[in-house]
């Protein structure tokens, strides 16, 4: 569990036909690549890692061979929660055996099957979920506020708005640096389209996009708290005058009394 929270940023996310995994590639050092963390199973699925990437690709050989014989046996893709169960079910032998240790890697997988498209996450614990939207890796508690706040226009947005969506995620886990096409990885799977992976030019639109973005959305945060502020200053106005209303109120009924203290005399 702490190997997957010390691990690189991953989000996945789905739509009504669409599902999308993006994450942060990190590099050793400076005079190394980055570290690829997304990694295609069939054609209708992939998944993203976070965590020991070793114990990643044993758990993503698993997957395609078992996709293989699948596809062999009833000619038909594998649908994703068998799939999915069958590696908790791997996953989970490792916390009971004495002689072995739990796998050090979160999975989400995300495709298309029969039943449309899903993101799944694969716990080391054995346990396994079924999410909208979910974040795991390092500060990844960014990203999932910036999910829990943006999820419910998922299920009509398009393609291109739900990358847009995966990438401001990543943007709010990255606590130094910014995004660029060279340290962060998307794949897309969806009905009649095939998972693919996108990275370096063909990911390099949707950064220009998000980056244009962000001025505009900082403006319309700036103008809500404005508002609120002019909101709230209006508020303690009239909190004044209705004061002044009860006090002259009050004066004017002291007078009353005074004015009656000679009659009685």
């Amino acid at each position: 569990m702490e190997a997957v929270k010390q691990g690189s940023a991953a989000v996945g996310l789905k739509s009504g036909e669409h599902a999308v995994l993006a994450t942060i590639k990190r590099a050793p050092s400076d005079l190394s690549s980055y570290q690829r963390k997304i990694f295609k199973i069939d054609d209708h699925m992939g998944i993203a890692i976070s965590g020991l990437t070793a114990d990643g690709r044993i758990l993503c050989r698993y997957m395609r061979n078992e996709c293989l014989n699948h596809r062999f046996v009833y000619d038909s893709p594998m649908p994703l929660g068998r799939l999915v169960r069958q590696v908790a079910d791997k996953a989970q032998l490792g916390t009971q055996r004495s002689w072995k240790r739990p796998y050090g890697v979160g999975l989400i997988v995300a495709g298309h099957d029969e039943s449309g498209p899903h993101v799944f996450y694969n716990c080391p614990s054995g346990n396994y979920y079924d999410y909208k939207a979910f974040a795991m890796g390092a500060r990844s508690q960014a990203a999932k506020t910036y999910l829990e706040r943006q999820f419910e226009g998922f299920a009509g947005a398009s393609l291109d708005e739900l990358v847009k969506h995966a990438l401001h995620a990543l943007q709010a886990s990255l606590q130094d640096g910014e995004l660029t096409d060279k340290n962060c990885s998307v794949a897309v799977v969806g009905k009649d389209m095939p998972f693919t992976l996108l990275e370096d030019e063909s990911l390099a639109p949707y950064i220009t996009a998000i980056k244009e973005e962000e001025p505009a959305a900082a403006a319309g945060m700036e103008a809500e708290g404005a508002g609120a502020e002019g909101g709230a200053a209006a508020d303690e106005a009239g909190g004044a005058g209705e004061d002044e209303q009860q006090q002259d109120q009050q004066g004017g009924g002291d007078g009353g009394d005074g004015g009656e203290a000679p009659m009685e005399q």
